[in-house]
């Protein structure tokens, strides 16, 4: 049974700065908002110190503070309150976009961005009192970054890389054949529609029964011993589309990293992305719908032309 400490308070209107310090005091604490006035963590000799000096400074400059402990069973989920899935997810997706920039930058910059980034998750990883699988995850990106960056500013260096993705130029892949197993499902469907888009446009694809049934001047894709497949590395296992993207230096495109991130969390799970339950839903609906992978490909490559450019929109410029 956990015990919580609520901090209830009413601040003095006039008194700007005392409000001020009080709800910066809150949140470098990890305190959640259970409704106006009402603050809660999870019972600490830490916290209750750091709650006793909120309460004191408030009531010095004219306000009320009221400091319980509630240690009786209670059904209410305190602990879905401190759910830091937000701030991890966000932390993920600069923490990629720096993978993704690496070979580019200036070591020195690299090295200032990844100390940022390292800073930024021990802030998230402080107040986060009841962790989940996402912690985990960031942090294994993190220690890529950290891996990458070594491997730049150590090129003399003999490393032990994971599996190595080949860097293919696309003009020495038009026009060719491609294959991958029948009944397209997330990865298959969203790496055939990269291939045509932005890899080979005049591609053509044969869909298989079986791995074994892949002809011998046809490039695989997603499925074991195909030439573009998921890949094992030290941050954990790209699919096949994540894959095919840093194969064909498609990597700092945006709008595809957050395709990326989709795909491979319905494929082989992760972090969590907002568009992921309706793009599946729609694609499950057209498996319902269309038994004929070539009419699939076009239905949901619509589709993910339409993500794309909704993700491009909602780019910043630069």
């Amino acid at each position: 049974m956990n015990t919580w400490l609520l901090l209830i308070l009413s601040l003095p209107t006039e008194n700007a700065s005392t409000r001020m310090r009080a709800w910066r005091a809150l949140k470098a604490a990890g305190a959640v908002v259970l409704r106006d006035g009402v603050y809660v963590l999870p019972a600490s000799d830490e916290h209750r110190d750091t709650l006793s000096v909120v309460a004191a400074d408030v009531e010095g400059s004219g306000g009320t503070a009221y400091l319980l402990e509630l240690n009786q069973p209670t059904t209410y989920p305190f602990a879905e309150l401190f759910d830091r899935t937000t701030e991890y997810t966000q932390l993920a997706e600069e923490i990629t976009a720096s993978l993704h920039g690496v070979d580019g930058a200036v070591i020195a910059d690299a090295l200032r961005q990844a100390r940022k980034l390292h800073k930024a998750y021990a802030a998230v990883r402080a107040i986060d009192f009841f962790p989940r699988d996402i912690q985990l995850q960031v942090e294994a990106l993190l220690v890529e970054l950290d891996r990458r960056i070594q491997a730049r500013s150590s090129l003399d260096e003999p490393s032990a890389p994971a599996r190595l993705v080949p860097h293919c130029d696309p003009a020495q892949y038009q026009g060719r054949l491609w294959a991958t197993r029948k009944h397209l499902w997330v990865d298959r469907v969203a790496s055939a529609w990269l291939i045509r888009r932005f890899i080979d446009r005049d591609a053509h694809f044969v869909w298989l029964d079986s791995p074994s049934d892949c002809p011998s001047d046809a490039l695989g894709f997603d499925f074991d011993g195909a030439a573009f497949t998921h890949t094992e590395t030290t941050a954990g296992v790209w699919v096949s589309f994540e894959t095919l993207m840093m194969s064909f230096g498609l990597e700092r495109d945006s709008a595809l990293q957050r395709i990326a991130r989709l795909v491979h969390y319905l494929d082989i799970g992760g972090l969590p992305v907002p568009e992921a339950a309706g793009f599946e839903c729609l694609l499950r609906g057209m498996h319902a719908r269309i038994d004929n992978d070539d009419t699939l490909l076009i239905e949901a490559g619509r589709l993910l032309d339409d993500l794309y450019t909704a993700f491009e929109e909602e780019t910043p410029p630069s």
